[in-house]
Parts: structure tokens; C-alpha cells; sequence
């Protein structure tokens, strides 16, 4: 493997971090009953369940 592609890849998983975190900031700045009408009131739990993993593996 080359630098290239390693940084390529680096790259595209920054870039694709970067998407998926502007998304859930602009579902989130939504109303709350907007989200539940387009499907999306599940963000807080998978947002909270991600984090709650998160810390309980930093403390440990």
C-alpha cells in the first residue's frame, strides 16, 4: 500500500465523517415534531447510545 492511497483513504473517510456529522447537525437543528414526520426521532437515541459506548470505553 502505498502513502497515496493511505492518504486517499484517510481522505475519503474524513470526507465522509465530515457529510454524516453536517447532516445529523442539520436534522437535529429541526423541530422536533419535523423529525418525527420525516422519520427521523431514532437520532437522539443512536446519537446517545453512541456516546454512552464512547465514555463507558474512555473510562475503562
Amino acid at each position: 500500500m502505498s502513502v497515496l492511497s493511505s492518504i486517499g483513504r484517510i481522505a475519503t473517510h474524513y470526507a465522509a465523517a465530515r457529510a454524516r456529522h453536517r447532516s445529523e447537525r442539520i436534522l437535529l437543528s429541526l423541530p422536533a415534531e419535523l423529525r418525527k414526520d420525516i422519520g427521523f426521532p431514532e437520532i437522539f437515541d443512536a446519537r446517545n447510545s453512541r456516546r454512552a459506548a464512547t465514555f463507558s470505553a474512555k473510562v475503562i
